[in-house]
């Protein structure tokens, strides 16, 4: 997921104080020896102190609210055995590097920035701190004690494609685009590829905001989606506001990075979620056992195959048969046998992009800036 490249702008100074502890680029993957553990947690004395640096409220419903239980379920796995601390609305910003400084000198040692824009704070502070374990998130730069994970929320993708291209009525389909960055680029697509596996002659409509959470600003990207003839949305950005105004206006949507189906019973069709967990876990069991390992390359991407993403809380006027097809989809996934981008696939001029039965590699993935055949407009410039 090539996340988080710009500011998140409204965030109060208060919110940056660590008495609120109490969301992308991708690189292959590699490895290297681990720096000397700062906690004794290792070695069985006092507990490893985990702290969490969100973009984003933890009620947002969306991506921080995703991490955020991915955190409470690490408390779960390990008891006593680990202290987390988490905080939150911390902007992409040079304050961030003040905000992780402050989680190293409250003895924490193992570090989660659970967004792209803190990849080069996090990478100074990890400089000046190498007896501390750090992991970004969506990330592409590594360091000796510093290494990157992401989830391919481009699988959710395609499979609320596959939902979406089955439920339209009018043929028009709707993203709210948060930044244009290959990650949000690549989700759209695959969106696309998955609507029309089920409806070859779907068209798909973009609207960006240009941030990744500004509830007003989704609800009126939603809204100029449907003035356009969408009757199915799907959204790469965090809040709730695009699938409650599908709700309003009686169309079908998606939940992104959460289960939303509280938040518009009857629009719902489905969410696409990240379980951040199983990353979270392995992580921390890696650090308490003294396995961890970071440095250049170092780089996790997980999805279907590792429990980290899924189409979950299926509305009921979805047909059997399209069930049936989702679930054929998500097996293919977790075993291999099928893949999303697969030739032939078509840019949005015609031209072949991937040749017939030719599989795209993560290299190819993570720098897509194109849009596949059937995407309205054009990728904005600059991006």
């Amino acid at each position: 997921m090539l996340r988080r490249s710009l500011l998140l702008a409204a965030t109060a100074a208060a919110a940056l104080a660590l008495s609120a502890c109490g969301k992308k680029d991708e690189a292959p993957a590699g490895a290297a020896s681990a720096p000397e553990a700062g906690s004794a947690a290792s070695t069985g004395g006092a507990p490893l102190n985990v702290a969490f640096a969100y973009v984003g409220p933890v009620g947002d419903g969306g991506w921080t609210f995703a991490h955020d239980n991915a955190r409470k379920k690490l408390e779960q796995e390990f008891g006593g055995r680990i202290k987390t601390t988490f905080v939150e609305k911390v902007p992409e910003a040079a304050d961030a590097e003040r905000v992780f400084r402050d989680l190293v000198q409250q003895g924490n040692t193992l570090v989660f920035g659970t967004t792209f824009g803190y990849m080069e704070p996090m990478l100074k502070v990890a400089a000046d701190s190498p007896q501390v374990r750090f992991e970004h998130a969506t990330g592409f730069k590594q360091a000796a004690n510093l290494r990157s994970y992401d989830s391919r929320t481009y699988e959710g993708a395609y499979m609320a494609g596959v939902v979406a291209g089955a439920m339209t009525k009018t043929g028009t389909l709707g993203v709210v685009g948060s930044i244009p960055i290959p990650e949000v680029i690549r989700n759209i697509n695959s969106f696309t590829l998955g609507a029309q596996s089920s409806n070859p002659k779907v068209t798909v409509k973009v609207v960006w905001v240009n941030e990744w959470f500004n509830p007003p600003q989704e609800t009126n990207a939603a809204q100029t989606l449907i003035n356009a003839g969408a009757d199915v949305l799907m959204q790469n950005t965090d809040s709730s506001a695009v699938l409650q105004t599908a709700e309003k206006n009686g169309k079908y949507a998606f939940g992104w990075d959460s289960d939303m189906s509280s938040y518009g019973p009857k629009a719902h069709l489905g969410s696409a979620v990240i379980d951040w967990s199983p990353y979270y876990i392995a992580t921390v069991k890696a650090a308490l056992d003294g396995t961890w390992s970071a440095g250049p390359g170092k780089h996790s991407w997980w999805g279907v195959k590792e429990g980290a993403i899924d189409l979950v809380s299926l509305n009921a006027a979805v047909p059997a048969e399209v069930k049936a097809k989702l679930d054929q989809v998500k097996a293919g996934l977790k075993d291999g046998s099928f893949v999303i981008w697969k030739g032939p696939i078509a840019g949005q001029d015609g031209k072949e992009v991937l040749a017939k039965d030719a599989v795209a590699d993560d290299k190819f993935l993570q720098n897509i800036k194109f849009y596949v055949k059937g995407v309205e407009g054009q990728v904005p410039a600059g991006k």
